[in-house]
């Protein structure tokens, strides 16, 4: 892997200074994963449809015989204000504040990040590549530029709090945008069998919170919500942590133009009862949560702004509060299943589905060796082991959309994959590239 990864590195080190940060990110990858598509890509251009900066939206399409479709709403960030809205907050600010170029697909992101997109975990050196459930099922996949989580409804003017800049006026045109893309999908594609509805980051949230528009507009035989590091937490009243960003991306969205839409099954008052909608609605569905206890980029976007202390760990500890009633909420539908793996060192322990499915597996019983012959097995550095079911996300989405399993697994505390010698080489080589 090593002489891999250096052969790699000497072959961009001659590339422009301008575009050498791209390349090394897509080269890096490339070595370390055999991922990516090649896919031939329809893009489409609808009329209404926008990014944040008004420049027209673009999505992109891949055909196939498959009577299966699978409906990606991408991740990366929201915005409620200058800073987030404009590009200066980084990666916790909108993406793609710029638009949606041409060739968007052809570029890391949509290449690289998504398996079920590619339809395989993607292999590793020493480690093989996985065909998923969904290899050559047509796809539409929808980039984020409006960072509403594809869901806002609203025309905001932002202020720069530094008097830098002039006003930024950001179209939150998500919902619009989601809504004439399913429509379109159902004229493209009118026998769905099986719609998977999937995101991870904000297109998590997306796919919670637009499965009921997307739903009802392509009308599948079957239906599938798979919510990656999105959660929308329960948040009833102020004494519950997520309700401060709720409140304020309610207003800056205009969340209520959009909320008012769905069934009396869900509470407007209440953003986490968009869970029990969906699972009420559509009872025949199978939806399923999954993200990791550890998660720091989410958790971020939950607290950080909102809540003191916001040190790493008081973070870890809203979320996981958070997340604890998730799952008693999940666990009152017989159709809703969950995935929650506690830690992985690739991208914050944030999404479970994005580059390799390495360290995406969950343990039931995962735990400290009870006996000293244990720590005589492979490697011997290694002091956790799961003493149930060890569990991957290939074998997790088998198991749930062929075969129509409910699966529950919420990994408690361990170390497992911090003492996974594979682990430890892969992810700095993986976040490296991320962050390149």
């Amino acid at each position: 892997m090593k002489r891999l990864l250096l052969a790699c590195l000497m072959a961009v080190a001659l590339v422009p200074g301008m575009a050498r940060a791209e390349v090394i990110v897509s080269s890096i990858v490339s070595v370390l994963v055999d991922g990516g598509n090649n896919y031939n890509w329809e893009k489409v251009e609808l009329p209404g449809t926008k990014c944040g900066n008004g420049s027209q939206y673009k999505f992109f399409v891949h055909r196939t015989s498959s009577p299966n479709l699978m409906f990606l709403l991408e991740g990366g960030g929201a915005c409620w204000d200058f800073e987030t809205c404009s590009g200066r907050a980084g990666v916790l600010g909108a993406a793609n504040p710029n638009g949606i170029s041409d060739d968007y697909i052809t570029q890391f992101t949509a290449k690289y990040v998504s398996p079920l997109v590619n339809g395989a975990d993607p292999g590793l050196p020493l480690r093989s590549r996985t065909d998923l459930v969904t290899k050559d099922w047509n796809i539409v996949y929808m980039p984020y530029c409006t960072g509403d989580v594809h869901i806002g409804n609203n025309v905001k003017t932002y202020a720069d709090s530094t008097g830098q800049n002039p006003p930024l006026t950001w179209y939150h045109n998500g919902y619009t945008n989601t809504r004439a893309v399913a429509n379109w999908a159902h004229t493209q594609f009118p026998t769905v069998q099986k719609l998977l509805m999937t995101g991870y980051s904000a297109g998590g949230t997306a796919t919670s919170a637009g499965y009921y528009f997307v739903r009802k507009a392509i009308n599948p035989a079957r239906g599938y919500l798979l919510n990656d590091s999105g959660p929308i937490f329960m948040a009833p009243n102020s004494t519950y942590r997520s309700r401060p960003l709720h409140d304020k991306i309610r207003t800056s969205w205009n969340l209520d133009s959009v909320f008012s839409l769905l069934p009396a099954t869900f509470n407007i008052n209440d953003f986490g009862t968009i869970n029990k909608m969906v699972a009420q609605e559509f009872p025949n569905d199978q939806l399923a949560y999954t993200g990791y206890t550890r998660d720091y980029n989410y958790s971020r976007f939950s607290y950080d702004r909102f809540q003191t202390p916001n040190d790493e760990e008081s973070v870890h500890g809203y979320w996981k509060v958070d997340q604890d009633k998730l799952v008693q909420e999940l666990n009152l539908y017989n159709n809703f299943s969950y995935f929650i793996p506690y830690h992985r060192a690739i991208n914050a322990s944030h999404c479970s589905t994005i580059i390799t499915f390495m360290g995406a597996h969950a343990c039931q019983k995962m735990e400290k060796k009870r006996y000293w012959y244990e720590y005589l097995e492979f490697p011997q550095t290694q002091t956790y082991k799961c003493y149930s079911e060890f569990v991957g996300m290939d074998k997790f989405l088998s198991r749930w959309i062929n075969e129509g399993q409910r699966i529950r697994i919420y990994e408690p505390a361990n170390n497992y994959n911090n003492e996974d010698p594979g682990m430890q080489i892969v992810a700095p080589l993986i976040n490296g590239a991320l962050g390149g």
